[in-house]
């Protein structure tokens, strides 16, 4: 299983974002990826508002999505807001191709270091796993990483590499809480974790909006027993990683915190 992670900025612009997912869809293509990731907010950039260019999973946004990645023969996880409740959105992740179809709605929502998520994102409810070329794979979205429980979920119901789709807020150290969390949820779990945020916009040249969480990069994969095996520095990047999902198997026998662990 070879999966690129599209380490990129965002902008306001849906149609600039397309023509970025488009080509890093070819880009993954030509590089003999399996499945594309890319960050949380790949439709629109956080800082903009957001309801207005809310969608269904059946819109304009997401077909064409939908269809890039099947001219690219490319599976493809992507951040993108769907309507919510009370003039609100869902934080959704888009999941096409290959013969899968699937959805994830942000659970845990980003309440924390004086920013308010809630106020305008309406929460999921439930874990979201799918099966791409005889992989499992989990589902979470940013503020999530920080909940062991749901990545414990969806490895009971399966999943051996847990994809962490992020706009991560910078602040100090919130790299480092990055990069603890990444490799932590890889350990309790005993999962790969692909972590994809968005590029840091200062390195890639783009004004951000002041306080809004538009990303520092820093995009990793991590093995099941937590060593990081790829990690992107703040810019724009495509990484790309060979899984070898035989070793989550090793990992759950020789630590087998799944199994041994009490539900208090």
């Amino acid at each position: 299983m070879r999966i690129a992670l599209a380490q990129l900025t965002t902008s306001r612009s849906i149609q600039d974002n397309l023509d970025l997912v488009r080509s890093t869809l070819d880009e993954a293509a030509a590089h003999g990826a399996d499945l594309a990731v890319f960050p949380e907010a790949t439709m629109r950039a956080f800082g903009h508002s957001l309801v207005d260019i809310a969608e269904p999973l059946d819109g304009p946004f997401a077909t064409a999505v939908r269809t890039a990645a099947d001219e690219a023969g490319v599976g493809v996880v992507l951040g993108m807001f769907t309507p919510g409740e009370g003039g609100r959105v869902r934080n959704t992740l888009l999941v096409h191709g290959r013969g899968v179809e699937a959805h994830y709605d942000k659970i845990h929502l980003y309440d924390a270091f004086g920013f308010a998520e809630s106020d305008t994102v309406s929460a999921g409810s439930s874990p979201v796993t799918f099966t791409l070329d005889g992989v499992t794979f989990g589902l979470a979205t940013c503020y999530d990483v920080r909940f062991p429980a749901l990545f414990q979920a969806t490895a009971d119901a399966g999943a051996q590499v847990q994809l962490v789709v992020a706009s991560w807020g910078a602040g100090p150290g919130k790299a480092e809480q990055w990069d603890l969390l990444v490799r932590a949820r890889a350990v309790d779990s005993t999962s790969y974790v692909v972590a994809v945020g968005q590029a840091d916009p200062g390195a890639a040249g783009v004004e951000a909006r002041p306080g809004a969480p538009t990303g520092i990069g820093r995009s990793a994969v991590v093995d099941p027993f937590g060593h990081v095996l790829e990690q992107a520095g703040a810019g724009p990047a495509v990484l790309y990683a060979d899984l070898d999902l035989s070793l989550v198997e090793k990992a759950r026998q020789a630590l087998p915190v799944l199994a041994n662990r009490v539900r208090l």
